[in-house]
Parts: structure tokens; C-alpha cells; sequence
């Protein structure tokens, strides 16, 4: 089980991936942009962090700049969710300091697939 923290500002993605994540035993923060993502990252230091990267307030490439910036949160691993597959949108998203990436719709079993191997690269595992 890891802490996830999903930062989505579309309600029906954030509804869909939630349930799907707690159903396989995580637990998730939602937070709603990326002032908010930052907030919570900082306050309960997830295991990972779904970013998506078009985001009210903050946008997910400004928040996770940040969150890479902040000797707390640095570690943290982050996926890149957008639905933008134009070509050289994961470069851009790994150059913000996204450590994977993934478009949507989102496959559920690719995503999970990432998530395990950021796990597994933690030093704690």
C-alpha cells in the first residue's frame, strides 16, 4: 500500500482514478490544483504523485519545478498525467522534473505498472 497523492482538477478523472486506487489498497489525497498539491505534499508526504499538468491556480509543470525544488518533497516521485500526447510533451514533462509519464485517458494498468517501479526504487524498499 502507498500514499498517493492524486492532484486532478477534472472531478469525474479524479472520482475514476481515486476509487480505482483505493480499491487496490492505496491511499489517496486529492488535491484540486497545484498550490493545493503543493500544500498537501509538503503536509503528508505521499509515496508518489499523480500530477496532472493542466491545472487551475498553479499548473502541474510550475508545481512540480517546485516540489523538486523543496528539500522535503524532492524525493517524492512524480507522474505526469496530460492529455496531451503531442511529440515532446514527456521530455518537457521529465525536463519540469517528472520522474515518468502518462497520457489519458489514462491505462490503468500501464499507470499502476509506474507506480510499482517508482516504488520499488524508493530506499526504503
Amino acid at each position: 500500500m502507498a500514499r498517493i497523492l492524486l492532484v486532478e482538477d477534472n472531478e469525474m478523472n479524479r472520482d475514476m482514478l481515486s476509487r480505482r486506487l483505493m480499491k487496490r489498497s492505496h491511499e489517496v489525497i486529492i488535491a484540486v490544483d497545484g498550490r493545493q498539491a503543493l500544500e498537501m505534499a509538503e503536509a503528508r508526504v505521499p509515496d508518489v504523485i499523480l500530477m496532472d499538468m493542466s491545472l487551475p491556480v498553479l499548473d502541474g509543470w510550475e508545481a512540480t519545478r517546485r516540489l523538486k525544488a523543496l528539500p522535503a518533497t524532492r524525493a517524492i516521485p512524480i507522474i505526469a498525467l496530460t492529455a496531451h500526447a503531442l511529440s515532446g510533451e514527456r521530455e518537457k514533462a521529465l525536463a519540469a522534473g517528472c520522474d515518468e509519464f502518462d497520457t489519458k485517458p489514462i491505462d490503468f494498468a500501464a499507470l499502476l505498472s509506474k507506480i510499482d517501479a517508482l516504488l520499488a526504487r524508493r530506499p526504503s524498499a
